[in-house]
């Protein structure tokens, strides 16, 4: 019996697809369109949010080039999208039709788990999320969204860990579900306790574990406590 060669998410890739490019600020697809696609992000980064009902916009992730995004229900009825896909940066993705990836995934045991590992992932990354805006407000979504961005994009220096992501007060405030302004204000009061600083706009985290012991953090692993 021959040892079969190990899976890899990558193998996605050799299930046919089309590929396409996007300029920064165009959308690969928008809420309410049909959910009949996965993408492969070759390079730049996408921007994964909703718009509320009163117009504000959430952001819940960002997905950088080398990872999927897989808003599609599988096996069952076509359905639609119920977030939009932004390109923050020009980007390039490799495209997967539903039918073609349900296709693969039957007749391939050892894929399938792994597309079933990655979603699982994305869920648990979504309820801690969810839990840390319901358990502790306003003031924990900014502060585990912090927490997150240095999982996801921090740099160690001398002087703290460097968020290696250019964000505007607005953008940061879509990722906590809040308006600026009050971004602003929880930030400057960070800034006051010397918790955090901002250089050449990117914020930089002194202490850490302030953040954390305000939110009670869990220290969930870093695959699961990141925003992409």
């Amino acid at each position: 019996m021959t040892e079969q060669e190990p899976v890899n998410l990558h193998d996605l890739l050799l299930i046919r697809h089309k590929e396409k490019t996007w300029k920064k600020g165009a959308y690969l697809f928008q809420e309410g369109d049909k959910a009949n696609e996965i993408y492969y992000i070759k390079s730049g980064k996408v921007r994964i949010g909703k718009i509320t009902p009163d117009g504000r916009e959430i952001t819940f992730r960002i997905v950088n080039a080398e990872d999927f995004i897989s808003e599609v229900r599988l096996f069952c009825t076509l359905s639609t999208y119920t977030v939009h896909a932004k390109a923050i940066e020009d980007c390039e993705c490799a495209i997967i039709h539903k039918d073609d990836l349900e296709e693969n995934l039957l007749i391939n045991p050892g894929l399938s788990a792994e597309f079933m590992k990655m979603m699982g992932i994305h869920h648990q990354k979504t309820h801690s999320k969810f839990r840390d805006l319901i358990l502790h407000g306003k003031k924990g979504a900014l502060y585990s969204t912090l927490i997150r961005m240095t999982n996801s994009y921090g740099i160690k220096t001398d002087n703290g860990i460097i968020i290696d992501l250019s964000l505007t007060n607005q953008e940061l405030a879509n990722f906590c579900g809040m308006s600026r302004e009050v971004v602003n204000r929880l930030l400057g009061a960070l800034k006051k306790d010397g918790v955090i600083s901002i250089a050449d706009g990117n914020i930089i985290i002194h202490d850490l574990q302030f953040l954390k012991d305000e939110i009670h953090c869990e220290n969930c692993p870093v695959d699961i406590c990141r925003i992409d």
